[in-house]
């Protein structure tokens, strides 16, 4: 089953109103939704997320808190236009968690793994025709040592491109593995496995998680009540990255108004930082559930 990450500290810090509207942008198996539904009385809960059986899972776990929520089967880059179909303008806090769910790692047949054999898929929306299989066999040698570099740091990016493009075709995730294995020296595939990381690049490519995630956090922004809170967990430095600058850009005043006596409303910053450093993990969380030690906690309020 799988364990919500950082669950006491994000509702801690969403600081939730019995009668407030929340939403999470990434319900995967209602870990944290279930947290924030249990803190409600007359308040609502909508929750996004891309994959179905996770939702069908979800429903039924909310299901014995209460009925106050709604969920949304859809990529949370929509997040405004789905709430405003539901009426929904502006929220009292917001969260995000761009952690995968263990079920859907561990699930051979969804293609996450590079220790399982499977089909190469990777999609989080099964829906999605584009998958891991195109990225693999469709793209140019150039692109794919460019998708291997940018997302993955891979130092061997341009070796595996290129074998991989000799390979083709490549339909299972065990042969992808092998030619990654045997682009790089032998010591550095046994100490570094750079097959985690190659499968990394090409789930972010898959799904354009980092588009996706620059596109959401100013909408987000835009949907908190003032007061409101975000909570937004991070797993990866390049997803992290996109989330401190989006803060700290909406958390200064404008460059153009800076010194001015006075600040007009529109170049005052919406936002204010509620951490300057990230929250991480405690050594306990750590221990219990190994794949929390990636994780970055930020929160903002709307100010």
């Amino acid at each position: 089953m799988h364990k919500s990450v950082l669950l006491d500290e994000c509702i801690e810090n969403l600081n939730i109103k019995l009668d407030g509207i929340y939403v999470d942008c990434t319900l995967g198996y209602g870990g944290h939704s279930e947290k924030i539904l249990n803190c409600l009385t007359t308040g609502h809960l909508y929750a996004f997320d891309q994959d179905m059986e996770a939702i069908e899972f979800s429903k039924e776990r909310l299901s014995k808190v209460s009925n106050n929520f709604t969920l949304i089967h859809s990529n949370f880059v929509h997040l405004t236009e789905k709430l405003n179909e539901l009426g929904i303008s502006k929220v009292d806090g917001i969260l995000f968690d761009l952690g995968f769910s263990s079920p859907q790692i561990d699930d051979a047949e969804r293609g996450f793994s590079f220790m399982k054999d499977a089909k190469l898929d990777m999609r989080m929306n099964k829906e999605q025709k584009f998958s891991a299989y195109n990225v693999v066999n469709d793209y140019s040698e150039n692109d794919l040592a460019l998708v291997f570099f940018k997302y993955a740091e891979e130092k061997f990016s341009r070796s595996i491109a290129k074998n991989i493009v000799k390979a083709r075709p490549i339909s299972s995730t065990m042969e992808l593995v092998d030619v990654i294995k045997r682009s790089v020296p032998t010591k550095y595939a046994i100490t570094r496995h750079p097959e985690r990381v190659i499968f990394q690049a090409i789930r972010i490519e898959v799904n354009k998680e980092l588009d996706v995630l620059g596109d959401a956090l100013p909408q987000a922004i835009e949907l908190l009540n003032s007061g409101g809170r975000m909570c937004v967990i991070t797993f990866h430095s390049l997803e992290d990255r996109i989330v401190k600058q989006t803060f700290k850009i909406n958390s200064e005043i404008n460059d153009l108004v800076r010194g001015l006596p006075i600040i007009p409303d529109e170049y005052k910053p919406k936002i204010k930082l509620v951490n300057k450093k990230p929250i991480l993990p405690s050594d306990k969380e750590m221990n219990e559930n190994s794949r929390s030690k990636s994780a970055k906690l930020r929160i903002i309020e709307r100010v």
